[in-house]
């Protein structure tokens, strides 16, 4: 059996350690559409919406023990990265740059007519933008 997709994206959960620095990283700088907020037990959700696919920051309530391992690619096993496809990484990448946030991967041509970049959230969690010429 294969699944049977209900929708053409997906909803992505990122467990953040400081709300309104996601929010400045997600809605301010990448420009993510804030669609609302919502209580949960023990945390709050805040919806954003990239094209068709959900991004949900949670907002624990109290301090988690347990950090996931920063680095990227390198850095561990398990979800290390997601990728946004996108017509101005140059833009994007200057105003992450602008705002302070880290730039890990630069600019570069990873095969013909594909070149990409990584940009590291306020949680360490590593954002891949990849442009198509």
């Amino acid at each position: 059996m294969t699944i049977k997709l209900g929708k053409d994206s997906i909803d992505l959960g990122i467990v953040v350690s400081d709300g309104p620095k996601a929010l400045a990283f997600y809605r301010d700088t990448l420009g993510f559409e804030h669609v609302g907020t919502m209580p949960m037990a023990g945390s709050v959700m805040e919806r954003l919406m990239c094209g068709t696919s959900l991004i949900k920051l949670v907002v624990p309530e109290k301090k988690l023990e347990n950090k996931a391992a920063g680095g990227g690619l390198q850095g561990a096993y398990g979800y290390r990265y997601w990728t946004i496809t996108v017509t101005n990484l140059d833009e994007i990448l200057a105003k992450a740059s602008a705002a302070g946030y880290n730039v890990p991967v630069q600019r570069r041509n990873i095969r013909p007519g594909v070149d990409i970049a990584m940009v590291e959230d306020p949680d360490g969690n590593w954002v891949e933008f990849i442009e198509l010429s």
